[in-house]
């Protein structure tokens, strides 16, 4: 049966369109996936969609996964967050744009963050801290691919993570004493 199979064997039937394959790989990879789906979209019935919407691309798309280049598991990864970030940026259409290998490759087309909705706190950072901030919370990178994308030790990047968000937190807390000051004084 092919739920006792190796994901190798798995993917093997998957490529010759076995269904029971498919069934397989869902049983065992939907619920990290949906976990992955949900903390994005912050939306259950999305979520539901998205994670159907990527099973169906890796069903299509199973030709396009390379063993040699990583682990079933990140391929199928990337397919359910570029298909999460894809639909979160249009919500009405959920077509597949990026690249589905295991590389980090990232389009130049993604959206790039609107920062006025935090009146202006990262545009006050330095360089490598915004674009520390921008990778991981707006784009959706993992600390080890943000770290990669920008050239730089893990360590370093997690450093500027930790500097920025200290900055900003001290940023916003000037603002709400500035603010509350103002409060007193129209009181």
């Amino acid at each position: 049966m092919a739920n006792h199979l190796n994901d190798n064997e798995l993917i093997r039937q998957l490529s010759n369109k076995d269904k029971n394959a498919l069934y397989a790989i869902y049983d065992k990879y939907s619920g990290a996936l949906y976990g992955v789906i949900l903390r994005m979209c912050r939306n259950e019935a999305a979520a539901q969609d998205l994670l159907q919407e990527t099973f169906i691309k890796i069903w299509q798309k199973i030709d396009s996964y390379d063993s040699t280049k990583g682990k079933f598991y990140t391929w199928a990864y990337r397919i359910a967050k570029n298909t999460t970030l894809n639909a979160l940026r249009k919500p009405e259409l959920l077509i597949q744009s990026e690249d589905l290998s295991v590389h980090t490759n990232k389009t130049e087309e993604e959206i790039l963050p609107d920062y006025t909705e935090l009146s202006g706190a990262i545009k006050k950072l330095e360089p490598h801290h915004q674009e520390a901030i921008s990778l991981v919370y707006f784009r959706g990178y993992t600390h080890r691919e943000a770290y990669i994308e920008m050239g730089v030790p893990l360590g370093t990047f997690k450093s500027y993570i930790r500097q920025a968000l200290n900055l900003l937190r001290d940023s916003y807390k000037n603002e709400l004493i500035v603010f509350w000051f103002c409060i007193e004084i129209l009181a």
